[in-house]
């Protein structure tokens, strides 16, 4: 059988080829060669990647196998992330790669910006000695303000704070106590704007932080304020920055990122008193390695059809232990509860119930609706867009969580309203130190039935001779039943057989059994492919 092929379109660290491991063919193009890369996706099933290779909707169409596109780094803007979920394809990044190294360039800058230390290395270099030129100010005692308060504001908040400085911020999304526990005063951006000798930008470039620290924000700062930004390029407003300088209104800069990358040339650059890096906030040898292994990981986990936690457009975030072992499970009654209702639900409902739901069961959702699809459409159906499956279909799905569970430690249940108005409802729970998946319900009968690949659930009117009729019919099939439950509300009434058999009942036979002990429901189950 041929192993997974995973293409590498930029030059990576070795330790992501080593993450990768023996079970994946690699191959190689380059990425910023548009044609070679084109036909290079042309048979993958991953290709790795970080800024100079764009993987847009052609690309995403060139690749018709493609699964996963891992992004070694944080930012996306090379990656058409809606064509990707639309095509069913993963995208994942390493979020948390280079926190510690763009925290680090932060502090950096703000050193710098303190001390002109660029800028005498410069001028020594160039045989000039001007040490009153280059005079500086103390951190110590000084206000940092600090615009985002997420992990690398958090990070650059530390490690200034070991310097003395006294750390205000601005985050609307943080609450004051949880900013009080780190040593942080929350204040609005105003207040921050007029209390800072520093300020320091680390927030995600939107529509509404773009140009935040613009003309207006920059005409409430102290004079002696120094604004560093190693976030994202437009944060700060470039040319509103620059009138700021002329002016007066700010005392220095160190900026990373720029609205305009590569930037080589720039008003900005003629001012002694900004310093300038070429965009390296992530541009260490740990940060690249971090980076290259964190998606390798992710990798192997796409292609091994499990939830990614780093994958940017899959619904479900982090996976508790706890909650894992459910997901085939889900999955599975998903794919039980199409084969029962022959038809897709109007609305859907998931229900965990249970010790499980004191984890975030979120996932549990998207893996029944996954399920539930597995059947019905022609496209390969992912934890990607499964979602989008049940949008365009116009089905209502929703999740309801219970901590009570008489019966069983935990149970899974997917149920949906059909157009008729019928209710069709499986259930499931995972027994034993093995996980053990077991069909515990089908409507309103209890059954204790393990999970198969191949199973048939049959309701008909309860009265002897039933089961003796089904086994013979089997048997002439040459079918062998491996197990078999049969439930009734009451004597006489609706009764159902839920059976596990060794293989594939063909249709035919199926009829045969409906017609010979008069089912008004007879499906069946094959859960290989």
């Amino acid at each position: 059988m041929s192993k997974p092929v995973v293409l590498i379109a930029e030059e990576l660290s070795p330790a992501t080829v080593d993450a990768l491991g023996p079970d994946f063919e690699i191959r190689h193009c380059d990425g910023a060669d548009r044609a070679d890369l084109l036909s290079s996706l042309a048979d993958v099933d991953a290709v790795l990647i970080r800024s100079a290779t764009k993987v847009d909707a052609e690309a995403i169409a060139a690749a018709r196998r493609l699964k996963v596109v891992a992004r070694a780094g944080v930012g996306l803007d090379n990656v058409d992330v809606a064509a990707a979920t639309k095509a069913g394809v993963m995208v994942v990044n390493a979020p948390t790669s280079n926190i510690v190294t763009a925290a680090e360039l932060a502090c950096g800058l703000i050193v710098s910006t303190a001390r002109h230390i660029p800028q005498a290395n410069a001028a020594l270099k160039n045989g000039e000695w001007k040490r009153s030129k280059y005079t500086g100010v103390e951190l110590s005692e000084k206000t940092l303000g600090v615009v985002g308060l997420g992990r690398i504001g958090v990070l650059v908040a530390q490690r200034m704070a070991a310097f003395g400085m006294q750390i205000v911020a601005y985050d609307p999304y943080v609450q004051p106590a949880r900013a009080a526990q780190m040593g942080v005063k929350l204040l609005t951006l105003d207040e921050l704007l007029a209390v800072s000798d520093f300020i320091t930008v680390h927030l995600p470039k939107t529509p509404e932080t773009l140009g935040l620290i613009g003309d207006e924000a920059l005409h409430k700062v102290k004079p002696t304020v120094r604004i560093v930004n190693a976030a994202r390029g437009g944060i700060v407003d470039e040319t509103a920055l620059l009138s700021a300088l002329k002016e007066g209104r700010v005392a220095g800069a160190g900026l990373d990122v720029f609205a305009s990358e590569p930037c080589t040339d720039s008003p900005l650059f003629e001012f002694d008193n900004v310093v300038v890096t070429p965009h390296l906030g992530a541009s260490t040898g740990e940060a690249q390695e971090k980076a290259g292994i964190s998606v390798a990981k992710s990798v192997r986990l796409a292609l091994a059809g499990e939830l990614v936690p780093d994958a940017v457009n899959v619904q479900g975030g982090v996976i508790a232990e706890d909650v894992r072992p459910g997901l085939p499970l889900a999955e599975k009654l998903g794919r039980i509860f199409t084969a029962l209702a022959g038809e897709v639900a109007q609305r859907l409902d998931v229900e965990v119930c249970g010790e499980i739901t004191q984890h975030d069961v979120k996932v549990l959702e998207l893996s029944a609706v996954k399920g539930v699809f597995e059947d019905v459409v022609a496209e390969t159906v992912s934890y990607v867009n499964a979602p989008l499956f049940a949008q365009e279909r116009g089905i209502e799905v929703r999740l309801t969580t219970s901590s009570e569970s008489p019966d069983h430690r935990n149970l899974i249940t997917v149920r949906g309203t059909l157009t008729s108005g019928e209710v069709i409802s499986v259930a499931g729970t995972l027994a034993g130190p093995k996980f053990q998946q077991k069909i515990v319900g089908i409507n309103q009968h209890t059954v204790d039935l393990a999970a198969s690949d191949h199973m048939a659930f049959l309701r008909y009117t309860d009265r002897p001779g039933v089961v003796g009729t089904l086994g013979r019919i089997l048997g002439e099939a040459g079918i062998n039943i491996a197990g078999m439950q049969v439930a009734r509300a009451e004597e006489g009434g609706e009764a159902l057989i839920a059976l596990t058999v060794d293989g594939t009942i063909p249709a035919t036979v199926l009829s045969e059994v409906a017609a010979e002990i008069g089912a008004t429901s007879a499906r069946s189950v094959d859960l290989t492919d």
